[in-house]
């Protein structure tokens, strides 16, 4: 597997918008300027033009052969984010008398049982709110509804550290709905046990602006209400997501981060490599008796790394001399405090090692 280069200078750990390839953003500024020759830039281009209809394509052909999505199955590039999701997924499938199972992980999952409570009952079936989302609840902790509509789970969560490490069993008839937003193609994803997966592209699928969503096809004719035409999946599978003005540019970035992860082996070789990633991190905070991470460890997220440090003081003042050393975006999210790497696809090994070498620098001095 090839590493991600990396020569800039600093290290981007930012939580999202994150890291890009490199070697993806020099395509993204040739295309700026000239689109496979056209003589166009891809800002430029109509978005029902042969230029972007092949860019749609190649987008959804290495977005199918990357994670094996199956024939019966869309592929959808849609705008708003996951939080428009939040309030899509109920709109569509959950019924003025029905119920839908939400496993509460965290502040997303917590916003999207808030948007689905305007369509329908939701059922908390487990929550690691007690201990502030420090956890992933078990399966035998999960209590599911009696005939739930669908189960969401939120399979990575930013703020607290914390993923899923494989889908929750689910009660019969019930379909999973996924908000994959920061940990989408980190690791193989079997689309068979989800009826819908979503995720905003800002963190490890490419800028801000384009959310993808896959979507069994069959749940398209299982639409509960009339909805205002753009909240429909239907309208937007039928007209291939281009019913609307798409963001055409986040979309042809999309695609190209697609090729770079095939170029790396896949998502079993990017899997591998996010967990050396994590590890080389998760050893020094464990070897520390100045650092503590805040996740437990069997609930340990591989894409974003949350730890303290003895003080706020002490924790301020490594985010600062850390930006100095060229390592920017580590300070934790504003309502936990602390510190955060977030280690998506594209960030490279060579940041992970900086990291800790900065880290046992500042105990040093600090401890």
């Amino acid at each position: 597997m090839a590493k991600a280069s990396h020569t800039r200078g600093t290290y981007n750990f930012s939580a999202g918008p994150a890291v890009l390839p490199e070697e993806v953003l020099r395509e993204a500024q040739e295309a700026l300027w000239d689109l496979d020759a056209t003589g166009i830039g891809v800002l430029e281009h109509s978005h029902r033009g042969g230029a972007i209809d092949s860019v749609f394509a190649e987008t959804e052909a290495s977005c199918r052969r990357l994670a094996g999505i199956p024939d019966d199955y869309r592929v959808l590039f849609l705008q708003g984010g996951a939080s428009l999701q939040f309030a899509m997924l109920p709109a569509n499938f959950l019924a003025d008398d029905g119920c839908a199972d939400y496993l509460e992980t965290g502040s997303w999952s917590k916003k999207a049982i808030s948007e689905a409570r305007h369509y329908g009952d939701v059922h908390v079936a487990a929550s690691s709110a007690d201990a502030n989302f420090t956890y992933i609840p078990r399966a035998a902790d999960i209590v599911y509804s009696e005939r739930p509509s669908y189960v969401h789970v939120t399979s990575n969560n930013t703020i607290f550290g914390t993923q899923w490490s494989a889908e929750p069993p689910l009660p019969d008839g019930a379909w999973l709905a996924c908000d994959a937003s920061s940990d989408i193609f980190s690791r193989p994803l079997d689309m068979r046990r989800y009826g819908i997966v979503y995720a905003g592209a800002q963190k490890n699928l490419g800028p801000a602006g384009v959310t993808l969503v896959i979507l069994r096809e069959d749940l398209l004719e299982r639409a509960v209400r009339e909805l205002p035409t753009l909240l429909g999946y239907g309208i937007h599978a039928k007209n291939d997501s281009r019913y609307n003005t798409p963001p055409v540019f986040g979309i042809f970035v999309m695609g190209r981060v697609f090729q770079w992860l095939e170029r790396q082996g896949g998502l079993e070789a990017m899997a591998q490599a996010n967990e050396a990633k994590a590890r080389l991190v998760y050893d020094a905070i464990d070897a520390s008796p100045f650092f503590r991470g805040t996740a437990r460890e069997d609930s340990r997220s591989l894409m974003n790394l949350t730890f303290r440090a003895p003080s706020e003081a002490l924790e301020a003042t490594f985010v600062a001399d850390a930006r100095k050393a060229g390592l920017d975006g580590l300070k934790g999210h504003r309502s936990v405090g602390g510190m955060r790497a977030s280690l998506y696809n594209a960030f490279p090994d060579e940041g992970c090692e900086a990291l800790v070498s900065f880290m046992r620098e500042f105990e040093s001095r600090h401890g």
